[in-house]
């Protein structure tokens, strides 16, 4: 792992709490990602873990606790201010726009980058995603479910990100399609240093890929470990593995 458990987080969550309505949906959430790293969260429908992905972007506001990024507390900063300090999200469901074209999408991505050259961030983002620049004039809702996923993956890629996180880019997708987008997301850590933060339903993979984990249950992280050592915690295998290792 190339970051240092001594070091500073680059995301630090300290006893989050947030709401909906009078519901409590996180219970007092401590997370870390430190740079370098891919860490993956857990945890079975309803746990919680896309919650927390919002809460970190400031929908919904924690109503307890902190968000530190870089250094800086982020906790009731507005959404597109936190946008702007590199961290990007590919929000579960994908959520393109279906009605503007590959290119389109992508432009939209840069937007939180002004500084960005456009041109150089189109061309790496079509070396990672081939299938994207085939498409580039095609509208993004005529796209495949695993096309779909590459480009809401890229169009985040577009504000060169210090943080990506990725709320389950698996989803719905063929076995074979989601283990494209796992090796994509290890190529974009190992090759482009990118921290990634990962919410996924398929544990197994997910463990796989990660330096790090942590176990959702019902807004309290439970478990937290080396990807390696959750995979072989028994009431991880029996909870979230059975059947899921394809």
């Amino acid at each position: 792992m190339s970051a240092q458990a001594s070091a500073d987080p680059l995301l630090a969550v300290r006893g989050v709490k947030s709401f909906y309505g009078a519901v409590m949906a996180l219970k007092g959430v401590d997370v870390e990602v430190h740079e370098g790293e891919i860490v993956t969260l857990i945890g079975a429908n309803g746990a919680g873990k896309s919650t927390l992905m919002m809460t970190i972007f400031g929908k919904p506001r924690a109503r307890e606790g902190r968000i530190v990024f870089a250094g800086r507390d982020i906790t009731d900063l507005p959404t597109h201010e936190i946008a702007r300090l590199r961290i990007a999200q590919s929000p579960e469901g994908r959520r393109i726009f279906p009605r503007m074209t590959v290119l389109e999408n992508l432009q939209m991505g840069a937007v939180v980058n002004p500084a960005g050259d456009i041109a150089a961030d189109l061309d790496r983002v079509f070396a990672l995603f081939p299938r994207l620049a085939e498409r580039r004039d095609q509208r993004g809702g005529t796209l495949s479910g695993g096309e779909q996923q590459m480009l809401a993956i890229a169009r985040a890629l577009m504000g060169r990100p210090r943080l990506l996180m990725l709320d389950e880019p698996s989803l719905g997708l063929a076995p074979l399609i989601a283990q494209q987008i796992f090796d994509i997301v290890r190529e974009l850590n190992t090759r482009d240093r990118i921290t990634v933060f990962l919410v996924e339903q398929n544990a197994f993979h997910a463990l796989k890929l990660a330096h790090r984990g942590y176990v959702m249950v019902n807004g309290k992280i439970t478990l937290t470990g080396t990807g390696a050592e959750l995979l072989k915690r028994q009431e991880v295998q029996a909870a979230y593995l059975e059947g899921g290792r394809h």
